[in-house]
């Protein structure tokens, strides 16, 4: 395949993708839309990656702040950003896709394929791209230094799903050669319900947010998520796997998932807290210092809301969740709700369940 692969965001996951794809043998171009980002990583030409995976000094073929440059001939364009960026990108790249380009969203929270799609269309009706989403970031990752980025953990199954999904099979193929850690996933409603971020990051940010304010050290998982903090946990949980029950979509459990993602085993007893502590993959990462940290700014309006918005169209009760975003609003001082991923900016409101899976599953055209 064409090895000339584009990064966009130079964050945990960006940094990390791009120096695997770098040691694999690619020719890497890492893009972030600001400049500071990129000083460090620009003077030494690459960063050095240390952990599980593959290490060692990761060289990439360019790093720059100008978009077009950063896709330019290349087939396969991995998106790691915070979701909420993926409606600007989509934007901004827009005139310049060329035939047969692959947009891989690395994860879609929920709906961002669609968002992605229909952002892209409006502005370019005539690109021909494909876009996929991944069901959550393959790995567990921190930038650990200036120009270095540390993975703890590889996810051991992620699913994926092309928008239609006719075409999944097409950017597995190429995907699957660096890593054949991705599967194919029946559609993106799919890979979007199956948004464990939704479950593992807003929660239990806004219930640990004195500790986060106070700018204190703790472990995010292994300490933040407590037997009462779980408790709501397993409230959304169970609300997320009745909207995919209801729209007909394979869904797991989040404790099914950290079974397949990761290959630890559990009682059946267990609660989430019992199974995030018997998951190595977790420890050592640090809680965030910032009230304002992605956990809340990110999966609650573009994680959440969707969901939220999912259940409301299928009658399905989403109280806790609904819980979670009210109390986010308060917290922030803002309407996660009219900033998030609502089915009137996605564009399908107001369209029928069948209507909306012949989009998804054929890429049949949504009425305008």
């Amino acid at each position: 395949m064409n090895r000339n692969i584009a990064i966009i965001g130079a964050g945990n996951g960006g940094v990390s993708i791009g120096a695997f794809l770098s040691l694999n043998g690619c020719n890497v171009n890492l893009y972030d839309k600001f400049p500071k980002v990129l000083e460090d990583i620009k003077k030494a030409e690459g960063v050095k990656l240390k952990g599980v995976s593959l290490t060692g000094f990761a060289k990439f073929n360019r790093i720059t702040d100008n978009l077009a440059e950063a896709i330019e001939a290349c087939k396969m364009i991995m998106v790691v950003t915070p979701a909420f960026a993926h409606k600007e990108l989509a934007e901004e790249c827009a005139p310049y896709l060329t035939s047969g380009q692959h947009i891989i969203l690395n994860p879609g929270r929920t709906a961002g394929a669609i968002e992605f799609y229909k952002t892209v269309k409006k502005v370019n009706p005539e690109a021909d791209f494909i876009v996929a989403e991944a069901q959550t970031l393959i790995y567990a990752c921190r930038k650990s230094g200036p120009a270095e980025a540390t993975i703890f953990n590889v996810k051991k199954e992620v699913t994926l799903a092309a928008l239609p999904a006719t075409r999944t099979e097409e950017v597995l193929a190429d995907l699957n050669e660096f890593y054949p850690e991705f599967t194919k996933a029946e559609n993106v409603l799919e890979t979007s319900l199956l948004n464990i971020g939704s479950i593992f990051h807003p929660a239990p940010a806004i219930l640990n947010i004195a500790r986060i304010e106070a700018k204190e050290d703790f472990e995010y998982y292994m300490e933040g998520i407590s037997p009462c903090v779980s408790n709501v946990l397993e409230k959304i949980d169970s609300e997320r796997v009745a909207i995919a029950k209801a729209l007909g979509v394979k869904t797991l459990s989040v404790k099914e998932w950290l079974e397949d993602a990761y290959e630890v085993k559990f009682q059946e007893s267990d609660s989430i807290y019992d199974a995030v502590q018997k998951q190595p993959g977790y420890r050592g990462i640090a809680a965030p210092k910032n009230p304002h940290a992605r956990y809340i700014t990110e999966d609650v309006p573009m994680s959440l809301v969707p969901l939220a918005e999912f259940g409301h169209f299928l009658d399905i009760p989403t109280p806790t969740m609904d819980t979670v975003i009210d109390l986010a609003n308060v917290l922030h001082k803002t309407d996660y709700r009219k900033k998030g991923r609502t089915f009137k900016s996605l564009g399908i409101e107001g369209i029928s369940l069948e209507t909306l899976k012949k989009f998804v599953n054929e890429g049949v055209e949504l009425p305008s």
